[in-house]
């Protein structure tokens, strides 16, 4: 199994035990987001390999987008992101964002990496300005139900996390069921959004394992077969 998005470093854990209680619960690989502290995970773990940009809610101070371009260049360096655009907290000016989420596509482009995406309250903005993306796009923590369709029929990879198992998420396991095998991923977004049995507690790479378990079941197929294909769909999007 996989974990496509962690926060390794934003675990209240030291890595060594995240990823030694990933092995364990079969997960062999994780992706952590981040910029130079990702990388130096990467560096440190086998099984690790990183996704580097600006979150939006860091866009006011991003500064220069080229900053990213050494960083991307590691072998260990998969992805950009994650990036785009969030305007259920706004914690960034709306402004910074989009030019900081423009500024990373176009990198993205230019280097043929694959974009990790954050979009709340944001989709129309969002999705118009993906438009500009010819590199693959993996819609991370996917959320946007309304927009399946035509995230699907932009051949975009929707990534589900944790919540696709609240009890709640009724309408996000339906979204699960029907996207294409060729589409789907999983991840943790750890340490938030924790699976039951484990929400109200820290989120870790191993509960990717929960996740897939709703997921195989929402999609009707067996926990090994899903985790076969979202491992295939994550070494072609990633070059892994």
């Amino acid at each position: 199994m996989i974990d496509t998005h962690a926060h390794l470093e934003l675990c209240d854990r030291p890595a060594e035990d995240l990823v030694a209680a990933a092995a364990e619960a079969g997960v062999g690989r994780i992706l952590t987001v981040g910029r130079e502290q990702a990388l130096e995970l990467a560096e440190r773990f086998a099984s690790v390999w990183a996704i580097v940009g600006v979150h939006p809610h860091e866009a006011a101070e991003a500064g220069d987008v080229e900053a990213l371009r050494p960083l991307l260049a590691h072998p260990r360096a998969v992805a950009v992101g994650e990036c785009g655009l969030d305007f259920y907290r706004d914690y960034a000016p709306r402004a910074d964002q989009v030019r900081v989420f423009a500024a990373q596509i176009e990198l993205a482009n230019e280097l043929g990496r694959p974009l990790a995406i954050h979009t709340r309250a944001a989709d129309d903005d969002t999705f118009r300005m993906l438009e500009a993306a010819r590199v693959p796009v993996v819609l991370h923590c996917f959320s946007s139900v309304d927009r399946l369709d035509e995230a699907v029929g932009r051949g975009y990879h929707c990534s589900f996390a944790g919540n696709v198992a609240y009890p709640s998420a009724g309408a996000l396991r339906a979204a699960a069921a029907r996207v294409p095998d060729d589409r789907i991923l999983a991840e943790t977004d750890s340490p938030y959004l924790a699976p039951p049995p484990h929400r109200g507690r820290p989120n870790q790479p191993a509960h990717v394992a929960v996740t897939l378990g709703v997921l195989a079941r929402e999609r009707g197929v067996s926990a090994a077969a899903l985790a076969a294909t979202i491992d295939a769909n994550a070494d072609r999007v990633f070059g892994l």
